[in-house]
């Protein structure tokens, strides 16, 4: 389950985005928000990286974007669980 790990885990996503063009494309940023948007961004701004400040600026464009719009841990978490599952 992409909720079930540690809160830092988002900027190992993040990290992971970050490796190739490709992956920067094919990683969504929904991974990186396991704990929620409001919960990510707080501890984002709270790890004083350069890693950390580049993930938030990007949540925050996205948001602003309204990506997010009716994002919500448990249905991403619902979604995943039907894709890996293969239902």
């Amino acid at each position: 389950m992409f909720n079930s790990g540690p809160i830092d885990d988002a900027l190992l996503v993040w990290s992971a985005k970050q490796a190739s063009f490709d992956a920067a494309c094919s990683i969504d940023a929904e991974l990186m928000l396991g704990h929620g948007l409001d919960a990510v961004k707080a501890h984002l701004a709270t790890q004083f990286t350069p890693a950390a400040a580049a993930a938030l600026d990007r949540l925050r464009e996205l948001e602003a974007e309204g990506q997010f719009e009716g994002f919500s841990v448990e249905k991403h978490s619902a979604l995943y669980d039907r894709y890996y599952d293969g239902s």
